[in-house]
């Protein structure tokens, strides 16, 4: 009886455990999805709310901005993204930090100039206040 006991207390942990790592995995990957949506449409609220006032945004030509120039190139269609699909997505969390690879694939129309892009990304966000957010991200051209 006891035995029995113990055993389903051991269960419950772990299962109660597995599904916490698996939560905080789905709400990492709804804040990448948000941010997908968001560039795409050029959203500056969700924007705001969801990147970091240090945010430091490595494009894959070697330029770096803040949180304030990219969300301004994309509010201002400078960066326009028309299409983002991303694949071979990975989310490695440790405490209250998550590392997000994968590819990026879209279609752009910068400045009116249509474009595709193929990028391997790495994002970085940090679970503040009970909310994912943005705090790192650097990306490289694929062939």
């Amino acid at each position: 009886m006891i035995m029995t006991r113990i055993f389903l207390l051991l269960a419950s942990c772990l299962i109660s455990f597995m599904s916490f790592g698996q939560s905080k995995e789905t709400e990492v990957a709804t804040a990448v999805e948000t941010l997908r949506k968001a560039m795409i449409d050029a959203d500056k609220t969700v924007l705001d709310k969801i990147i970091s006032e240090s945010l430091s945004y490595g494009h894959s030509g070697g330029k770096v901005e803040d949180k304030a120039s990219f969300i301004n190139a994309l509010t201002s269609g400078k960066s326009d993204f028309v299409t983002i699909t991303l694949s071979e997505q990975t989310i490695t969390i440790t405490d209250n930090t998550a590392i997000v690879r994968h590819q990026l694939n879209g279609d752009t129309n910068d400045g009116g100039k249509p474009n595709t892009v193929h990028l391997a990304v790495m994002q970085v966000w940090q679970n503040q206040k009970g909310q994912w957010t943005l705090i790192a991200r650097q990306a490289v051209k694929l062939p």
